[in-house]
């Protein structure tokens, strides 16, 4: 052993070939940190001692190579300034060039995933050699920066401008055989065990004169070969079409194409220095800071749904209440996630609504290619249609689906908590009931739950589990396992009517509501808050939701909140809903809806719609683009406070995740919260006072008015 450290070791291998293998002795895979990049730097000047050495292979001793860099502890680094972090940036790739000058071939052993600061190593290395499972890519992208560590560089010299562009902005991740087509790797085997010797193989072919090691080293240090009119084609053309598809709040794709296109004439050394200093000033932006506060966020719902889950009871088979698209989309997701579930319902065509929902989705996967035929057989025997509990005494968890009535799920519940066994958890789907009114006259209320499925199932990633105010701890850890295994982004949530993502949505409609009232445009209202960063307005979100399902959670949300969310006039809501324009659902609603050449709904403006919510409207009133803004968004900010005050959830990343999954709140701006920081608290309620005589829905409250006070954030 020539080094060994707590993250990867060194040794000299057969031939004189120098093994050093990423092997964390603190953490169950390998990723890049401090500890890491000091040990790379040890291990160098010992690799530059061995003056017998005629190779080097990069290894892993893990399933995977490198998952990439640690970002709990990079994002530090961010609070640097820029030519700080420029700085930073620079010493690793002077690191990473150390080894990629090294005078002779050095391969990159690549086992399962090879991640962004993991994949960037890689590059350094002459050739990669993977497994036929392996994954690489430069995910970068998603977290609203780009790569730092040499992507920008070394890979369009490897794979071509054209082939780097769409795996930079992309920030996918490709199979071994993907990248061995762009040569991305220079080859995959079948057998695991056989990585390292095909790795060594590879360097004595170097030797050997077989594979010119020398000239691929030379064209990963000069500059790309572009001419004139392929640069303009490879650059500018990607320029615009990847603007079109991220849009200006999303900027870190268009920028790494820009530290490409500047790069491109340059040799290596000089190109680096352009990609950190443009690595240094994206990584300061918001949009980096709230991606990276998504992505922290989602990793911390990991640990908490783990913690919460300790107790949970091994879920063997489910069922479902009530069949239609929502029941047979729960049957899907747990059929096709291997918990096998019946479907019950009282009519035989529901039933086969269900059934043909989820036939719909698995064909859909076959059609692409995700599953075979027989697997999609294997996924629809697994869901047991039923008009009778004669089979529920063996389900583990049961989940109520029937319509959003109160005395309809309460006489259901009483009626399944008859047939099932004494053990059994029962989870209600319902969007904005109490949990604890329903598990009113229970036998056992303490195996009672709610379960809050978004719409559709299969692509919505939230579910909200609901505590009432006698489930026991071992019911929600049966529920956030099973919910988990489905794939599914559990929150455990206190129980108030809409809990928590409905009731922040509920004032968001109302601040909509009251500028229709007022004869504002509802179509500018949508192009505005778009342009905002969701990806509908509230009218279109209205529209897809279905205009009835909408009004009814909204009298229920007005029922457990009046002060702030009852209406003392004729809603735009109640006006689509006695006009029987429930959405895209009958094809008209705020918009009418037509069905494009792909199948999918197409939206237009509908004359009879201004007709019918402005007829009666007040004087209509003057409001520019930024009153839209906070008219919709400061209701939504006060009532995420008060989840929070309310103990709804624990923390302010579990509001805005919540959100984030739930509702589609703009990932750059990571939630209500982080925004309202941004914002600035401050500023907030002072601007809130102009908007006083709109009732409570603009009052802020007390803990936001605290943390004002003090100026501190919800965010630390």
């Amino acid at each position: 052993m020539l080094f060994k450290g707590e993250t990867l070791q060194v040794s000299m291998g057969p031939n004189d070939i120098i093994h050093l293998k990423f092997d964390s002795q603190v953490d169950k895979i390998n990723k890049f940190n401090a500890q890491t990049l000091k040990e790379l730097g040890e291990a160098y000047q010992v690799v530059l001692k061995q003056k017998q050495a005629r190779g080097l292979i990069f290894m892993s001793g893990k399933d995977h190579f490198i998952m990439g860099a640690d970002v709990t502890e990079f994002i530090n680094h961010f609070t640097k300034s820029e030519e700080e972090l420029a700085l930073w940036l620079a010493n690793v790739n002077t690191l990473f060039n150390g080894f990629s000058d090294l005078p002779y071939p050095t391969v990159t052993a690549i086992n399962g995933f090879s991640l962004g600061g993991g994949f960037e190593l890689s590059l350094t290395a002459t050739y990669r050699v993977a497994t036929k499972g392996s994954q690489v890519g430069l995910p970068e992208t998603k977290l609203g920066i780009f790569p730092g560590w040499g992507g920008t560089v070394r890979l369009p010299r490897l794979i071509g401008a054209d082939n780097a562009i769409e795996w930079i902005t992309s920030g996918k991740q490709y199979s071994a055989y993907d990248a061995l087509k762009v040569v991305a790797v220079d080859a995959v085997i079948n057998d695991p065990n056989k990585l390292i010797d095909a790795a060594t193989m590879m360097i004595e072919r170097a030797h050997k004169g077989e594979l010119d090691w020398k000239a691929r080293k030379e064209e990963l240090v000069n500059p790309l070969r572009l001419n004139k009119i392929e640069s303009m084609m490879a650059f500018e053309t990607a320029k615009g079409f990847v603007f079109g598809v991220a849009g200006p709040n999303y900027p870190a794709p268009v920028k790494a194409i820009e530290v490409i296109q500047k790069g491109a004439t340059l040799k290596r050394d000089e190109a680096l220095t352009i990609e950190g200093k443009a690595f240094a000033a994206i990584a300061k932006s918001k949009t980096a800071e709230s991606l990276v506060r998504v992505f922290l966020g989602d990793q911390y719902l990991k640990k908490v749904s783990k913690t919460q889950s300790a107790k949970a009871s091994v879920v063997t088979e489910a069922a479902v209440l009530g069949a239609g698209i929502m029941g047979g989309g729960i049957a899907y997701q747990s059929a096709s996630t291997g918990t096998p579930i019946i479907m019950k319902d009282i009519a035989e065509a529901s039933l086969k609504t269900g059934m043909n929902e989820a036939n719909k989705l698995l064909s859909k996967l076959v059609s692409i290619k995700k599953i075979d035929v027989e697997q999609m057989g294997r996924v629809i025997s697994s869901i047991k249609p039923t008009l009778s509990y004669a089979d529920f005494g063996a389900a583990s968890v049961v989940i109520e689906a029937v319509v959003e009535n109160e005395k309809i799920k309460k006489n259901v519940l009483k009626e399944v908590e008859m047939v099932v066994a004494p053990n059994t958890v029962i989870a209600s789907n319902t969007s904005t009931i109490s949990i604890t009114r329903l598990a009113e006259g229970m036998a056992r209320p303490e195996n009672f739950c709610g379960l809050h499925f978004f719409n559709p199932v299969h692509k919505m990633p939230l579910v909200e589990v609901i505590r009432g105010a006698k489930t026991s701890d071992e019911t929600v850890a049966t529920v956030v396992a099973y919910s988990l295994k489905m794939g599914k982004k559990p929150i455990v949530v206190g129980d108030c009517p809409g809990f928590l993502v409905n009731r922040i949505l509920f004032p968001y409609f109302g601040g909509f509501a009251a500028l229709v009232h007022e004869g504002v445009d509802f179509a500018r209202i949508d192009k505005v808050m778009e342009k905002f960063g969701w990806p509908m307005g509230p009218a279109y979100l209205l529209d897809v939701v279905g205009i009835d399902t909408a009004f009814h959670a909204a009298s229920i949300m007005a029922e457990g909140f009046p002060d702030r969310m009852s209406y003392s006039y004729e809603s735009s809501m109640e006006k689509m809903y006695k006009a029987k324009r429930f959405g895209q659902k009958n094809a008209k609603g705020y918009y009418q809806y037509s069905v494009d050449k792909k199948g999918k709904p197409k939206k237009d403006l509908d004359p009879a719609v201004a007709a019918l919510l402005y007829s009666n409207s007040s004087s209509k009133k003057e409001v520019t683009d930024e009153e839209i803004v906070e008219r919709i968004m400061f209701p939504m900010i006060f009532e995420s406070a008060r989840c929070l005050s309310d103990k709804i959830v624990g923390s302010a990343i579990e509001v805005d995740m919540g959100l984030l999954l739930g509702i589609g709140f703009p990932p750059f701006r990571t939630g209500a919260l982080k925004y309202a920081d941004d914002l600035g608290l401050s500023k907030i309620v002072e601007s809130a006072k102009k908007y006083e005589s709109l009732g409570k829905l603009y009052s802020p409250p007390e803990n936001l008015k605290a943390l004002a006070t003090k100026n501190e954030k919800f965010y630390n």
